[in-house]
């Protein structure tokens, strides 16, 4: 909270400065009503009485600024409207220009009152989650609820921003007009499909929908990346991302999470097969899908330092790394090693770019575009894990060439290790390295030009929005108070410095999240990684039909979210859908286990879809609610809240795998259930979890 606010102190307007909401007097009353409660003076209700009040009084304010800027830019469009209207009947060239250039100027007004009205969404949300944190009630729903659509609240026109987009449709349709359209009979509204190339608009778009908020599946998707963004951005962090993007080498990040996906579901269908004919159990194909995710435990942190400095150099790394563990992999068949075939597949997990891509879209793509680069980055993944097994199940030949062998076996490495070879040439031609000293040396300089700039916001914090001589006399005794805190904000604003330092920063709900994450991926594990020895021993399934089978679950994967993201999400809390689809994922465990012969196809394929499709919806509402209750410590720096979750799913994914195998020594007749009662433990301990976090918060 310490950061917010001197984060806003930075971004206030200077002209606008007695407008914005007092959220220091609020944090401050917040801390006195927990000691007057403490200390017995004051009574719970008229906590709530005062402080909702103090929100209403501090609404009414920001709502009346808003409706009175906007009459001023409604005044400045009706008078350019006139001249508009004067030229059309004699055009002049200097004129039109001149006239393009005045509804520019009300764009960029338009903007900053955007963001003013941005600035103090956020900071209601922020202080009613202080509140809610610090008395254990659930006020924000109270209030939002009480005040969403009474007659003499003004809470809606903050965060839908009514009037504004009128506002925003004036000046976009005259640009529209004045833009090279001299001449032309046709009206604007003939040709809806043609988009209107301004930079002010642009402008004016991307922070509408910073500030609407809305639940679709765009923004749902991109969630599941947890590329987690500051709430306030600045121009200075969008001309940062302008100078850094490059198109070719953002797709070139979503290639290699592509291929890396592809190149680990690849191998699960034929790796119980590879086993076999190598002289080990079925059941090793748990430790070779696994091995990969061992390495990655490691890779995935070099990684994320490494990327502080390039992103050029770990990709062709990796993709050299993944070049040698495909090649090794399909060499340990004519081997007959399989050592050889391990070795092949730590190589493998060693080349997983994941944090990489992760942070170029966080650090390199603009504000403006980060959301689609998120959810691109979630459907690549989603698109490799079913395109996998596909690909599998069409390598279904056999040959030789000179000594060595190619078949569904070893044509999964071989493939791979030419697609990688593939990538990596274009990766060295097509690649643009960015600025990483564009960075290091511009955010100082951003932090002191809007220190000088905007100094004001602070300064305005500190007269009294409740004009009383109570209120003047608390923030005069406590002005020392808050300048320890500004101090004390310096630290907190800086990342997390090791896997140790962020685990400090997690919260009892974060921590129970991450267990959740750890959950869905071990119960995903399971049920992939022990499809093909499974199906095999019941059903006597072919690789073809045990790939067919693990691709349409991969399929899944983008309808599932749509109709999350688009419905379910706007009909049900966060925390609703993240209950209810644990105890799916549970009741999918229960229906797999085998108890009653004879052992059935539709048992084992409902049973599993149920898993699969829970599993999808878990994930991604727990990761938008991770992102949104993860410190903002962790949304940058190597140890980031994106690293940490990869860690919690790749140990959960090795620790699955290991069962598999172990669980092979008694045999494949047990191997289904066995399997399966470490999944219901995890995942009734995190319905537990879940139900005593929820209680607590609220």
């Amino acid at each position: 909270m310490v950061a917010f606010g001197k984060r806003l102190k930075e971004r206030q307007i200077q002209e606008w400065q007695g407008y914005y909401i007092n959220y220091k007097l609020m944090k401050k009353r917040v801390k006195q009503y927990v000691q007057q409660i403490e200390v017995g003076t004051q009574d719970r209700r008229h906590v709530l009485k005062d402080f909702s009040r103090m929100l209403d009084n501090q609404i009414e304010k920001i709502v009346l600024f808003l409706l009175e800027q906007q009459g001023i830019l409604a005044s400045r469009l009706a008078k350019l409207d006139e001249q508009h209207d004067s030229l059309q009947q004699q055009p002049d060239m200097s004129q039109i220009s001149e006239l393009r250039e005045a509804y520019r100027a009300v764009g960029r007004d338009l903007l900053k009152l955007l963001f003013f009205v941005e600035i103090n969404a956020i900071g209601l949300r922020k202080i009613l989650k202080k509140f809610d944190k610090r008395f254990g009630y659930r006020f924000t729903n109270y209030y939002v609820k009480t005040r969403a659509n009474h007659p003499y609240s003004q809470l809606q026109q903050v965060f839908k921003h009514v009037g504004i987009g009128a506002v925003v449709g004036a000046v976009s349709r005259n640009l529209h007009e004045l833009q090279n359209r001299q001449g032309s009979y046709l009206s604007i509204y003939d040709q809806p499909a043609l988009p209107l190339q301004d930079p002010v608009v642009d402008s004016i778009r991307a922070a509408v929908d910073r500030l609407t908020h809305s639940t679709n599946f765009l923004n749902f998707l991109a969630q599941h990346a947890l590329i987690m963004q500051d709430e306030l951005p600045t121009p200075i962090e969008e001309q940062v991302d302008d100078q850094k993007y490059h198109f070719i080498s953002l797709l070139l990040n979503l290639a290699n999470t592509f291929l890396y996906m592809v190149n680990t579901y690849i191998v699960v269908p034929t790796a119980d097969d590879y086993s076999l004919s190598l002289g080990a159990a079925a059941t090793v194909c748990g430790i070779v899908i696994g091995a990969m995710a061992v390495a990655q435990v490691f890779s995935s942190v070099y990684f994320s330092a490494w990327s502080n400095k390039s992103y050029f150099q770990p990709l062709v790394f990796s993709s050299i790394a993944l070049l040698v563990g495909n090649t090794l992999y399909a060499l340990a068949y004519d081997l007959n090693s399989i050592a050889v075939l391990l070795i092949g597949r730590l190589f493998c997990g060693l080349g997983s770019a994941r944090a990489v891509n992760r942070r170029y879209i966080s650090d390199c793509v603009p504000l403006k575009i980060r959301m689609q680069a998120s959810a691109a980055f979630v459907s690549a993944s989603a698109l490799g894990m079913a395109c996998g097994p596909a690909l599998a199940g069409l390598l279904q030949t056999n040959f030789r060439i000179y000594k060595l062998t190619f078949n569904q076996d070893t044509l999964p490495g071989w493939v791979m290790a030419v697609a990688w070879l593939i990538y990596l040439i274009w990766l060295c031609i097509s690649f643009k390295e960015p600025s990483h000293d564009f960075e290091e040396n511009q955010l100082p300089q951003e932090s002191n030009s809007e220190a000088v700039q905007n100094d004001a916001l602070e300064e305005g914090l500190k007269q009294p929005l409740l004009v009383s001589s109570e209120d003047k006399q608390q923030e005069e005794d406590s002005e020392q108070e808050c300048d320890e805190s500004e101090e004390a904000s310096e630290e907190s604003r800086r990342p997390a410095t090791s896997i140790r330092s962020a685990y400090r920063l997690l919260t009892p709900s974060v921590k129970v999240q991450l267990l959740i994450y750890f959950m869905l991926k071990y119960v995903m594990e399971i049920l992939l990684s022990e499809s093909s020895v499974i199906t095999t021993y019941y059903f006597h399934w072919s690789t073809s039909t045990v790939a067919i089978f693990l691709a349409s679950l991969g399929l899944t994967v983008l309808p599932v979210n749509i109709v999350v993201g688009n419905y379910i999400s706007n009909m049900f809390e966060d925390r609703q859908i993240l209950l209810a689809s644990e105890i799916v994922v549970c009741i999918g465990i229960l229906l797999s286990f085998h108890i009653i012969n004879p052992y059935s196809v539709p048992q084992y394929v409902c049973s599993g879809l149920i898993v699969f499709v829970s599993a999808e919806v878990l994930e991604g509402v727990n990761l938008a609610l991770l992102s949104r209750v993860m410190s903002s410590r962790l949304s940058r720096g190597t140890y980031n809240g994106g690293l940490l979750s990869t860690e919690a799913g790749t140990i959960a994914r090795v620790i699955a795998d290991g069962t598999i195998t172990m669980a092979g020594y008694l045999g494949q007749s047990r191997l289904l259930n066995v399997t399966l009662l470490p999944s219901l433990f995890i995942c009734i301990s995190s319905i537990v979890a879940t139900c005593l976090t929820y209680n607590s918060l609220y």
